[in-house]
């Protein structure tokens, strides 16, 4: 595992959720210096305005390097959920302009393409670029069963097919997560997201014990950045949509909420593991 030096300040460009500034806080508690660069209509600044931090939009690449590097920023974590834009709807500053040439084709492949080409060329500009789990560990979903309730033999079918069908999802760079009720798959993630899934999944459930949402990393997951998460809206779309369970993959799905999903699970009745999946 990346060791991140203690003593150094630690830059946090921020998408949305309540992630970012979950970790900004344990940073700053920590002791450790912590500058956050809040992403235009991703990052909640309301929740990062007691952080250092600075708004930028997100084609300003070379405004948002130029004030890690001013402030002698190092190390830095990409973490929060961004929409992907269109790459012609980014107007990118001169910089931006130049570190997009070198992205080159990965621009216009899959999220993890794209984010591995992000990653090697922020490594390459100078900067050490780690996975918020390898900060904090306890952000992500330990092994086993997380609730009260737990899989019975058809919910586990469900769980195998799902963790299957994901894999080959992951395989092909689209999506993370997939639905699955009595052996039939109701939905898969594509670039809408999970909330978005779920909701479709609603419209789309058979009669009879419900279905189950299955997170997994991709394959070739770059584990620094975009790993699975899920949280108490999760369990609370989950339920809406008629589930009987969630299924993730262990220490590589972030759970940064992780009493409040679980107790949400318990209330909503609702099982809740974390599995390493192997095939």
């Amino acid at each position: 595992m990346q060791q991140v030096p203690q003593a150094a300040p630690l830059g946090i460009i921020a998408g949305g959720g309540a992630l970012p500034a979950m970790l900004a806080a344990a940073i700053a508690g920590s002791g450790r210096p912590v500058f956050v660069l809040a992403l235009d209509g991703h990052a909640d600044v309301t929740l990062l305005a007691s952080f250092p931090h600075q708004r930028i939009r997100l084609g300003a690449i070379g405004e948002g390097l130029n004030a890690l590097r001013s402030r002698n920023i190092q190390d830095l974590v990409l973490v929060g959920t961004v929409r992907r834009p269109s790459v012609l709807s980014l107007m990118p500053d001169a910089e931006g302009a130049r570190l997009l040439a070198r992205i080159g084709r990965a621009a216009f492949s899959g999220d993890d393409g794209l984010l591995s080409a992000i990653v090697r060329v922020l490594e390459e500009e100078g900067f050490r670029v780690h996975g918020v789990q390898t900060i904090l560990s306890e952000l992500t979903a330990p092994e086993g069963a997380l609730t009260q309730l737990v899989p019975d033999a058809e919910a586990e079918a469900d769980i195998a097919r799902g963790a299957a069908v994901c894999r080959l999802l992951g395989a092909a760079d689209v999506g993370q997560a997939v639905v699955v009720q009595q052996g039939l798959v109701l939905g898969v993630e594509a670039i809408e997201g999970t909330d978005a899934l779920l909701e479709r999944c609603a419209l789309l459930r058979r009669e009879g014990p419900g279905g189950v949402l299955v997170k997994r990393a991709k394959p070739r997951q770059e584990s620094r950045v975009d790993l699975p998460t899920i949280g108490a809206t999760t369990v609370a779309r989950a339920a809406a949509a008629g589930l009987r369970g969630i299924a993730v993959e262990a220490e590589t799905t972030l759970m940064p909420e992780r009493a409040a999903t679980i107790e949400a699970a318990d209330r909503a009745g609702l099982f809740l593991v974390a599995r390493r999946f192997t095939t």
